[in-house]
């Protein structure tokens, strides 16, 4: 579904990403994970068409979409969500829902209608916010909602633009012990339905999720395996898991 040829970035001299190459199997939930500063969300942002790689190559469905801008890439089948929530917060849930479903669509809303009474809005937003486990909140201001709730409301939005394929920044980032369980069993849901690409600092959220995981040290991909071939991965364990590999 993926593939990344010798993706390569340099922000000032300094390599963040050093000539990945990285595969991405259609239906998997494939984890990248990685110590601080290796070129994690360098790497997304470059999958997301976000930043423009210096050289190198990026296939998404055998269709080379190197270097395209990120507006064109949702149309393909291709969504991101960020390490930090990107939502309108003086909106309510189901507003946000629609507002992806109206630009997957193509179209502005009709200048003279409601769009808040547009059924072929509405309807489906509702169905994206059940899915998230959202539906009791949707007629709330975005701003009202915790911290996770928000994370789940980026991946309905996502979910929204009808993507075969999602990038996930982080979905735990800032969570607390009930968020981030409630957020693993959500994508628990999504697992087999779309093809994941997740870079996620929660190890057991990883390791018990994780079709198949690719490690990323200074720029540099060191190892891809299943979650039995990482724990035991010398390299890995050195550069990154530490003594949580014997967990």
């Amino acid at each position: 579904m993926l593939n990344t040829r010798a993706l390569h970035k340099e922000f000032g001299g300094v390599t963040a990403t050093d000539r990945v190459d990285l595969q991405v199997t259609s239906g998997e939930l494939h984890a990248l994970i990685g110590p601080n500063g290796a070129g994690k969300t360098t790497l997304i942002s470059m999958l997301s068409g976000m930043l423009k790689p210096d050289s190198g190559s990026i296939f998404f469905d055998n269709q080379d979409i190197t270097g395209l801008p990120a507006h064109v890439l949702p149309g393909l089948g291709l969504a991101r969500s960020f390490q930090i929530t990107s939502v309108f917060t003086e909106l309510c849930v189901l507003d946000n829902i629609a507002l992806a479903i109206q630009a997957a669509a193509g179209h502005s809303f009709r200048f003279w209608t409601n769009a808040r009474k547009d059924k072929t809005l509405r309807q489906p937003a509702r169905q994206y916010a059940d899915r998230v486990g959202l539906l009791p909140r949707c007629d709330d201001t975005v701003s009202n909602l915790s911290h996770g709730e928000r994370r789940q409301l980026e991946i309905a939005m996502a979910l929204a633009t009808q993507p075969r394929m999602l990038l996930l920044d982080e979905p735990m980032a800032g969570m607390g012990p009930e968020e981030s369980r409630e957020m693993g069993e959500l994508l628990k849901t999504l697992k087999g339905d779309k093809t994941i690409l997740m870079v996620e600092h929660d190890m057991d959220t990883v390791f018990s999720l994780a079709d198949r995981i690719s490690v990323l040290v200074y720029g540099k991909i060191i190892a891809t395996g299943s979650t039995e071939e990482i724990r035991a991965n010398p390299d890995v364990q050195r550069a990154y898991l530490g003594t949580a590999a014997d967990a």
